[in-house]
C-alpha cells in the first residue's frame, strides 16, 4: 500500500507505474487529471515525476471552454455558498421537555404555576407593607429588581430638581421613600 509524504502534497510513494511523459524512466508518483472528474466517478488519471506534474499544471487551464458568466461565478469569494440550506426547527433549538418529565421533589417548578400557591405569595405582606406598595404603585407579585425599579422611576419624577424646583410634590417623594425602606427590609424580599 503507498503511503503519503507531506513535504509534497499529492505525492505517492512506492508508485509502481512510471511518469506518463514520453521517454521519461522515472517513477509517476503524482496525479493528473487525463479527463476532468464527472458525477460518475472521479475520473482518469495520468502519473508524472515532480517535474513533468509542474509542467503538465502549469499548462492547465481550468476556465478552459468557460463563458464570462461562468468565470466569474467560479472566482466569486461566495463561490459555493450560495446553495439552500434546509430549515432549522425551533430556532436550531431541540424542544423543551414536558413538564411531567421533571422531577420536583420540593414542588418549586409547580408552585408558580397554581393557582393557591399565588394567593401564598399575594399573603406575603403585611397591612402596612401592602399599604407601602400601594404607593409605590406595585401588586404583590413583585420582586426585589422590579421594587428597585420603581423606586427610582418615583424619586427622578417627584425630586424637585426634576420639576423645575417645584416643592409641591415633596409630600409625595417622602411617601415613596418611606414606602420603599419599609418594604426593603420585608421577609417578602428576604
Amino acid at each position: 500500500m503507498a503511503s503519503r509524504n507531506t513535504k509534497f502534497h499529492g505525492r505517492i510513494e512506492g508508485a509502481r507505474e512510471r511518469c506518463a511523459y514520453h521517454g521519461c524512466g522515472e517513477p509517476g508518483e503524482y496525479r493528473a487529471p487525463l479527463s476532468p472528474s464527472s458525477f460518475d466517478g472521479p475520473g482518469e488519471w495520468r502519473y508524472f515525476c515532480l517535474d513533468h506534474v509542474r509542467a503538465y499544471n502549469s499548462r492547465h487551464n481550468y476556465f478552459a471552454g468557460m463563458t464570462i458568466e461562468e468565470i466569474e461565478a467560479a472566482q466569486s469569494p461566495i463561490a459555493g455558498w450560495d446553495r439552500a440550506t434546509r430549515a432549522f426547527a425551533g430556532a436550531g433549538a431541540d424542544p423543551s421537555p414536558a413538564w411531567r418529565d421533571f422531577a420536583d421533589p420540593l414542588d418549586a417548578i409547580a408552585m408558580r404555576y397554581r393557582p393557591e400557591a399565588r394567593r401564598e405569595r399575594v399573603d406575603r405582606f403585611t397591612a402596612a407593607e401592602r399599604s407601602a406598595l400601594d404607593v409605590m404603585g406595585l401588586d404583590g407579585e413583585t420582586d426585589r429588581t422590579l421594587l428597585r425599579t420603581r423606586y427610582s422611576e418615583l424619586v427622578r419624577r417627584y425630586h424637585p430638581d426634576r420639576n423645575g424646583g417645584n416643592r409641591g410634590y415633596e409630600w409625595k417623594l417622602g411617601e415613596v421613600i418611606e414606602a420603599y425602606a419599609l418594604l426593603k427590609g420585608s421577609r417578602a424580599f428576604a
